[in-house]
């Protein structure tokens, strides 16, 4: 039984195929929200309507292989399922679905044939660079089917050194955005993040960066310092109180085993995994970390993906990076649903938060060649149009961004999360069209009421005439709004038109919202079952 984000995301991929002829979708899912179960959902659906379709399915690393197939079979018992990975020890080229690893079958698409569907996990490792594992392969396995589709699902919809994964030059052309992690942590389908300030602060001065991130040699001899480690440590222990499964990101293998090291000179029992570490006693040491024999784990570029283990109650980020996707995915690890506990605890003593912003607001990366590696755009809480960062109003709704304020990082649960939001309970809606002071352009603009006059009046703008990214985006939320209301669109030209159906449309009962300047965003709308 698919949750209904989950239903939504499929909903809204048919949708997406059905008004394009051309081009391969992403879907986004945040880390813990089970794109598995949408996966397998997919290839039954698409195996049902089409009897004759083949599936490839390709991921980066074996773990992930392993959990989508074996949620593939609790879905789908008698799917006609292969496995094609050397990690794993199978090469299974000729089952109508094939879930296999991208290194091992990169040179492989003859041998695996006609693929009319291909689904590809943790999606923003495809590289705009053409001469690369992925693009290869999909260039390979066009030559024998042209009408090959494309399907990405990710946590992390952009790519350090390429920006968004729908930018130029990149293989997808629009996102499916279903849900929030704002809107599953109010679900309970996500546990929230937590944090305390450090007092410990890792330094990168005089570290520098290749290809936008840091220098990975550079870094670890910057940040592994024996003082530094004793106090993070010290820290770590002070902070963590009885909380009981700790995993550490570290800027590199000595790092790794460094912090690990000093855990064990002060009785916490703890393990190092890297890259050098066999694949049985990685196993090994992953059961002992699940079963409590082990009380920490410290990684280094290893437990970002393809690790899953909802108990993981305290994370520290040790580990400074430019990424904002390995900053969300190393935080990722802490928000699946835990058996004695609500909430993880992140320690970030890398700046990384600072660096990138909150969770649930994540300022995307810049192109190459782009600047410092700073992020180049920013985002508007009202339309979601990315804008350069000078920009002090939105061109696409008049959203008019509040003066920067000054003043000193000190990291909090609303740092890590985004501020707190808020519930609304509707009696009524209103939807009118709205006209950018900035831009001229045409929008809708839709009022949420409720039955206290004491409650703001919530707005919501829908940039449906933009060209770009915001444009598609608020086209496909309208057509799901549209749905939940019992009404249906048949024209997203005309906004007199769709003002005036949305407005015969049911209400939501009550939505949850977020206070930004002097603006309301709305992170989920609810209506009754």
């Amino acid at each position: 039984m698919l949750r209904k984000y989950q239903q939504i995301a499929i909903d809204q991929l048919y949708d997406w195929f059905r008004s394009n002829n051309y081009g391969n979708p992403c879907i986004v899912l945040p880390t813990g929200s089970g794109k598995s179960h949408v996966v397998a959902s997919i290839c039954q659906d698409s195996i049902d309507r089409w009897p004759d379709t083949r599936i490839l399915m390709v991921t980066h690393v074996k773990e992930l292989i392993q959990q989508n197939a074996e949620k593939m079979l609790l879905h789908w018992p008698d799917a006609p399922l292969g496995i094609y990975s050397a990690g794993i020890g199978r090469k299974e080229s000729h089952q109508q679905i094939t879930f296999a690893g991208v290194q091992s079958i990169r040179k492989k698409a003859i041998e695996i044939g006609h693929i009319d569907l291909m689904i590809v996990d943790e999606a923003h490792l495809i590289s705009h660079n053409t001469d690369t594992s992925y693009r290869k392969l999909i260039n390979d396995l066009l030559m024998i089917n042209p009408a090959l589709r494309v399907i990405g699902l990710t946590a992390t919809p952009y790519r350090l050194g390429h920006g968004m994964i729908t930018d130029e030059g990149g293989i997808f052309h629009d996102l499916i955005e279903p849900t929030s992690i704002e809107a599953l942590i109010a679900d309970k389908y996500l546990a929230t993040l937590r944090s305390k300030l450090t007092g410990t602060q890792l330094s990168v001065a005089g570290v520098h960066r290749r290809g936008g991130e840091f220098i990975e040699k550079e870094l670890q001899a910057a940040v592994n310092k024996s003082h530094t480690n004793k106090e993070v440590v010290r820290e770590v222990i002070k902070l963590a109180g009885d909380r009981k499964a700790w995993l550490f990101f570290c800027a590199g293998v000595a790092h790794a085993h460094a912090i690990k090291d000093m855990l064990l000179d002060v009785g916490i029992p703890a393990a190092c995994i890297t890259g050098e570490t066999p694949k049985n006693e990685r196993e090994r040491i992953i059961a002992d970390f699940k079963s409590g024999r082990l009380r920490a784990l410290t990684n280094a570029n290893v437990l970002t993906t393809g690790f899953d283990y909802p108990d993981i109650d305290l994370i520290a980020m040790l580990r400074p990076t430019m990424s904002a996707g390995l900053y969300v995915q190393m935080a990722g690890r802490g928000m699946r649903i835990k058996s004695h506990t609500d909430h993880c605890l992140v320690l970030d003593f890398a700046g990384v938060v600072q660096m990138h912003g909150p969770i649930t607001n994540v300022k995307p990366p810049n192109k190459a060649g782009k600047g410092t590696g700073e992020a180049p755009v920013k985002v508007c809480p009202e339309c979601d149009s990315l804008i350069p960062p000078a920009v002090k109003v939105c061109p696409d709704c008049g959203y008019e961004f509040p003066p920067p304020k000054e003043k000193k990082f000190r990291l909090s649960d609303a740092d890590i999360m985004g501020s707190s939001s808020s519930e609304l309970a509707v009696e009524s809606w209103q939807w009118s069209t709205h006209t950018s002071r900035a831009s001229g352009k045409k929008m809708i603009k839709v009022q949420y009421y409720s039955k206290l006059l004491s409650d703001p009046v919530i707005s919501e703008y829908f940039p449906v005439t933009h060209d770009g990214f915001a444009g598609r985006k608020a086209r496909l939320l309208l057509a799901q709004i549209a749905d939940q209301a019992k009404v249906k669109i048949y024209n997203l030209v005309v906004l007199d038109e769709i003002c005036s159906t949305l407005n015969k449309g049911k209400a939501p009962n009550d939505i949850l919202y977020k206070k930004e300047g002097k603006y309301y965003r709305v992170i989920k709308r609810n209506w009754p079952i």
